[in-house]
Parts: structure tokens; C-alpha cells; sequence
């Protein structure tokens, strides 16, 4: 048994191919199977249950592929904590960002980062707070912007910005001539929200406190993408929240849009950055949250950087 071997393990159990797998350890596939079968061997666990083109983790198995993704993991680490007592600041940050923060936050980060670490390209990971986590957790991302506190006791955060909620409406929606808003301003059976899982959606029916979304259309009608959301608005569909960044990006004075703020407490998210406890490179990832800190635009308000205890 070899650590080649327990990467060979890894690989096939998150791609259920041997194939893929074979790609991507960058080895025949007959070499790859051989290898897992002579290891499978060597234990008495049989960890894959072969069906045609079909892979699955036996129940067996699974705990031998949490093993072999730990011993990977640590292995990685050492690399890590090796190159890191050399240069933190030398080499890529995996840096995961939700969707809600990614397509606005990243236009102002990426020159930055170019600027303050230029040794540690940003290597980007857009996706749900729900799927990043578990990437960050296995050593897979440095580091992930979310907007929510960590679940975690192995991850830590530090504190970026506050950002806060407006009201985004269409120009003939009668709230879109209000100079504010509050929220029992708002119908709820007109609140167009995103899918299930992404914050955001759980963020805006908080919010609201929980509101009764009635069984109409507009009940019914939830988009992937905040700017899938944003179309439907101008589309005269409803109202929704959006976060301050995202205001800018749309012609909100003549245009298809109109941005109304929130009065009120508790109109505001907190943006963090998460990492784990035991990240080898935790310089870089310092040096990073001040590079995002100071490139948020002047819309959000910056938070201490404070990290949690």
C-alpha cells in the first residue's frame, strides 16, 4: 500500500469512473484498476462494487475511502505547511466564492489580489455555500467568501464587509417611487426568491419573518441565479431583495430597474471569510481577507478584522 494507491481510491470514488479517474491521476486505466484491486486485495475489503461501467463505494468500502481521503488530505497538508514555512505568500489560493458575492465582488478582487499577492493567483470556485463547505473541509479550497457563520468548530472566519438589502422592483411597481422601504411594506405573495439552498433565499425570508408565500405564480417561481431573479423583477413578475453590490451592476435610475432601500434592523448581511483551523498557509489567507477588505467598493461597510475565537 502506497499513498499513490489511497489516490487512486479518492479518485474513483468522487468520480464513480475508472475511466475519469484514470484521467485524472494521469495514468492508464489498467494500471489505475490493477493497482486498487491488488489493494483491495491486501486489506480483504472489497471497496468497489464493479456493474458494467457502473462504480459504487460498497458499505464496506466507504469507510476505507474515508480513510484513504484523510491520509491524502494530510499528505497535502505537509506539502502545504512545507511550502508555507518557506513562503506562505508562494503559490495558488483555491479560493471558493458563493454565488451571490461572485459575479460582483470579483471585478473588484481580482486586480487586487494581482497587486497584493502576486505570488498567489486566485484559482476560483463560484458555487452554494452548501457545496463549498464540504470542498473546504477536505482540503479541496484555502478558503471560501460566504455570507453565513461557519457550521463548523475546524473552520474559522474573518469578518470582510456588511452589506445591505434593497428592494429591487420594477418602474411601475408603486414602491418603486418610495425614497425607502420597510419590510412589512412588502406582499409577500409578490417576493420572488432564489432556489432552495441558496442563502440568499434563506436570508430574505428571515427577513421578512418567515412569511406565508401564498400559492400564486409568483409562490411558485424561483430562479437559480440572482440575475435570473433580477430579469424577472424588470419583467414586472414581482419584487425582490438583492444585495447593495448587486444594485450597481443594473441601470437603476431609467432603467428596467428600480432600487429602493430598506429601513429598519437588520437589513444587512455579513460577508466572511471562512478557512480551516489547521490551513498551513493562514498568512496568506490573512493577507487575502485584508486584499478583500480593501477592495470592496465603497457601498459596503467594512467590518473589523476581527477573526472568530
Amino acid at each position: 500500500m502506497n499513498l499513490r494507491d489511497l489516490q487512486y481510491v479518492v479518485s474513483v470514488a468522487d468520480l464513480g469512473h475508472f475511466g475519469r479517474a484514470s484521467a485524472a491521476c494521469n495514468v492508464s486505466q489498467p494500471t489505475l484498476s490493477g493497482q486498487i484491486l491488488k489493494l483491495e486485495n491486501e486489506l480483504g475489503v472489497q471497496v468497489f462494487e464493479r456493474d458494467g461501467r457502473t462504480v459504487r463505494v460498497t458499505e464496506r468500502g466507504a469507510a476505507i475511502v474515508a480513510h484513504a481521503r484523510r491520509a491524502v488530505n494530510a499528505a497535502a497538508d505537509l506539502i502545504a505547511a512545507a511550502r508555507a514555512s518557506r513562503d506562505p505568500l508562494d503559490g495558488p489560493i483555491r479560493l471558493g466564492v458563493i454565488a451571490t458575492v461572485g459575479p460582483y465582488l470579483t471585478p473588484y478582487l481580482l486586480p487586487a489580489a494581482a497587486r497584493d499577492l502576486p505570488k498567489a493567483p486566485l484559482l476560483l470556485v463560484e458555487d452554494l455555500t452548501s457545496h463549498l463547505l464540504p470542498l473546504l473541509s477536505e482540503g479541496k479550497l484555502d478558503a471560501a467568501v460566504i455570507a453565513t457563520d461557519p457550521p463548523s468548530d475546524r473552520l474559522e472566519s474573518i469578518d470582510l464587509y456588511d452589506e445591505a438589502f434593497w428592494l429591487m422592483t420594477a418602474p411601475d411597481d408603486p414602491l418603486s417611487r418610495r425614497k425607502s422601504a420597510r419590510i412589512a411594506d412588502i406582499d409577500p405573495t409578490n417576493l420572488l426568491l432564489l432556489a432552495d439552498g441558496h442563502c440568499l433565499r434563506d436570508q430574505a425570508l428571515d427577513l421578512c419573518g418567515q412569511p406565508n408565500l401564498g400559492g400564486g405564480a409568483s409562490a411558485d417561481m424561483r430562479a437559480a441565479s440572482l440575475e435570473t431573479l433580477l430579469h424577472l423583477v424588470a419583467a414586472g413578475f414581482g419584487v425582490t431583495l438583492a444585495p447593495r453590490m448587486a444594485v450597481d451592476t443594473w441601470d437603476v435610475n431609467g432603467g428596467r430597474l428600480r432600487a429602493v432601500p430598506l429601513e429598519g434592523k437588520d437589513v444587512t448581511r455579513r460577508v466572511r471569510l471562512v478557512f480551516r483551523r489547521d490551513m498551513p498557509r493562514r498568512a496568506a489567507v490573512e493577507e487575502l481577507a485584508r486584499t478583500i477588505r480593501g477592495a470592496a467598493p465603497p457601498c459596503v461597510s467594512a467590518s473589523p478584522p476581527q477573526a472568530t475565537p
